[in-house]
């Protein structure tokens, strides 16, 4: 319920300020477990994809935001899970927790990348997004969020007005493969580089084929 009334309260204040524009809406399933796989170039892009979006979209954040009292209210609000950094069991419960979104038919956001781009080129992509779709047997959508990185550059606490932003939604993935092939390194390595020469297409930026190093909250490859 929360959820709903920070949308309903937030929307139209950001499509005053923002020229938000939608591209392949209509490649989002309207019901049934999805995830949503997109680049990452600004602290922005949770907010502007759930925004145009009429499912709920659970995202997995750093743990370190709901310990913020000036940012942990909305991320509670906004229904998110809250996620240590690191491999091991905190991995283990970003997986967890995903799966139990998309087992109940829900709409999970993920980040491949693992952080937010810190130059704006998209970086190799850690397969837990493959396991999660190979696992809930559900397909993944690819998501460019554009000009988020323009309106918020990483390290701006407030973002600039009155730019445009384009949220690009691509063609389903579907990878129809056996459950005893959902561990198989080969395969998720696969599958995720689909996904991000998926991201590049839609996003357009440069690729650049090795993990970020800002960290990350994903599970790992």
């Amino acid at each position: 319920m929360t959820y709903w009334l920070v949308k309903a309260l937030l929307t139209p204040v950001l499509r005053l300020f923002y020229r938000v524009r939608v591209e392949g809406l209509q490649h989002l399933p309207p019901e049934g477990a999805v995830i949503l796989a997109s680049n990452h170039v600004s602290f922005s892009d949770s907010i502007f994809l759930p925004m145009v979006l009429r499912r709920r979209v659970t995202f997995a954040a750093k743990a370190e935001y709901f310990e913020d009292p000036r940012k942990g209210w909305f991320f509670r609000a906004a229904g998110q899970i809250p996620i240590r950094r690191g491999g091991g069991s905190a991995s283990d419960d970003a997986l967890e927790a995903a799966a139990g979104v998309l087992e109940a038919g829900g709409v999970f956001g993920i980040y491949p990348e693992g952080t937010r781009s810190p130059d704006g080129r998209l970086y190799r992509g850690h397969t837990g997004v493959a396991r999660l779709a190979l696992r809930c047997r559900c397909p993944i959508v690819p998501v460019a969020m554009v000009g988020t990185d323009l309106a918020q550059p990483v390290g701006r606490r407030i973002p600039r007005p009155f730019l445009p932003i384009t949220v690009r939604i691509g063609a389903p993935l579907v990878f129809d493969l056996p459950p005893d092939r959902a561990e198989d390194r080969e395969v998720l390595r696969r599958c995720t580089d689909e996904v991000m020469e998926a991201l590049r297409s839609l996003s357009g930026q440069e690729y650049v084929p090795y993990y970020s190093n800002r960290g990350t909250i994903d599970a790992p490859s």
